[in-house]
């Protein structure tokens, strides 16, 4: 089977998990008051609520989803994590009732699979040289989706609020049928692993993967930069309506600068950056960037300074690929769906906390009680966030690729 034919599915299906979450984004507060009958205020509580169950599910099922793609294999998981989505999406394009919302979110947060699944499968077919460089695709396609899905979403706005769903639906419906046709399995009885509930939680997947030689602060850092990189989603919006007097189509204008930009840095740049300089030079050059990044937009109090500041602040992204190209060659090729669904699970706690976090840091810098006026507080706080990650992994030994187990 044509090798380019799979590796597009698995960048369309990340694609889709990207689009799929802005792309119902623009009208999830008008379906909420919908089905509520109540304000907007209430509908922003429900949008809280469904996400932190969404990044919940993600988080106690991650390392199970990893774990059954390590036993029977990266293609029924896949496939079948894409059906199930299309039916999720169904369920919620028909909801009348939070409740069946909810239940939505539930059955979405544990089928997300297709990012960590495809993230295993692709360090499956790559070279111990190569994994960085094709997360970085990973990356991309996850970008570009962060792109086309609010935009799609609010053109499909247009027909209704149940349409994005529809929409949503039949494209994870369409992959899984390509998926069927093109993607050969990777796992085989050389790196087939039992599947064992003991290392299918998140406590004992963590234990589990803790135990190869440095991995515990890889993980470490894993989880303090994805809180001090969410400040971008985090708090992008609120800053740029209070720093710059920006509305929502500026807004959106430069979240989709922000999104091509990570695009073309993880999609073409990544690669040559590594080949030249090495994965860990990669991701103190990345983290390195980010800090400067952070600090200047932490001041920064014009809105087109701002924009032209889009081209380092999407340079920083190389740090991710490279982290976890790092983390791929300390694993097993018998434990890569458990590092995944474990990455998963690390990314969803800090999805969870860091919202909290960012916010809270905005609002406390802007209120009128605040010690000093700074709306670029929260980046601030990132950038301290990112030097933390820099010196713990200035003292992480190299790791060694150990045997299948």
């Amino acid at each position: 089977m044509n090798k380019r034919l799979a590796v597009t599915f698995i960048l369309i299906s990340v694609m889709l998990d990207s689009m799929g979450i802005g792309l119902i984004m623009p009208v999830m507060p008008d379906l909420i008051q919908e089905v509520e009958g109540q304000g907007l205020g209430a509908a922003a509580v429900w949008g809280g609520v469904l996400a932190t169950i969404f990044a919940a599910m993600q988080f106690i099922f991650g390392p199970t989803v990893g774990n059954l793609s390590d036993r029977y294999g990266r293609r029924p998981v896949l496939i079948i994590s894409l059906v199930i989505m299309a039916f999720d999406y169904v369920l919620m394009a028909l909801a009348h009732t939070i409740w069946l919302l909810i239940i939505g979110r539930v059955i979405g947060g544990i089928t997300a699979a297709t990012q960590s699944t495809s993230a295993a499968y692709m360090a499956d077919i790559s070279e111990p040289d190569e994994k960085a460089a094709n997360f970085g695709l990973i990356g991309a396609a996850f970008g570009v989706g962060f792109v086309l899905g609010p935009l799609l979403g609010g053109v499909l706005a247009e027909f209704g609020t149940r349409a994005p769903f529809w929409a949503a639906a039949g494209l994870a419906a369409a992959n899984a049928v390509f998926g069927y046709f093109v993607l050969p399995e990777t796992v085989t009885d050389r790196i087939r692993r039992p599947f064992e509930w003991r290392r299918a939680n998140p406590l004992g997947a963590f234990t589990n993967i803790g135990k190869l030689p440095g991995l515990k602060r890889l993980m470490l850092i894993t989880f303090v930069y994805t809180i001090a990189f969410f400040v971008y989603p985090g708090v992008w919006a609120y800053f740029g309506a209070e720093q710059f007097d920006w509305g929502p189509g500026m807004i959106g204008l430069s979240l989709g600068v922000f999104g091509v930009g990570i695009a073309i840095v993880q999609g073409f740049l990544i690669r040559p950056i590594i080949n030249r300089i090495g994965e860990r030079k990669a991701v103190i050059l990345g983290l390195s960037i980010d800090v400067l990044a952070f600090i200047m937009l932490g001041f920064v109090t014009n809105g087109w300074i701002a924009l032209a500041l889009t081209p380092l602040t999407a340079l920083g992204s190389i740090a991710g690929p490279a982290l976890q190209g790092i983390m791929s060659r300390t694993a097993s090729d018998d434990q890569q769906g458990e590092l995944q669904g474990t990455v998963t699970s690390i990314n969803a706690v800090a999805t969870i906390v860091a919202p909290l976090m960012v916010t809270q840091t905005f609002w406390f810098f802007t209120s009128a009680t605040a010690p000093i006026y700074l709306p670029g507080a929260p980046f601030l706080l990132s950038g301290i966030l990112t030097v933390l990650c820099i010196v713990v992994f200035m003292q992480t030994p190299r790791p060694k690729k150990p045997r299948v187990t």
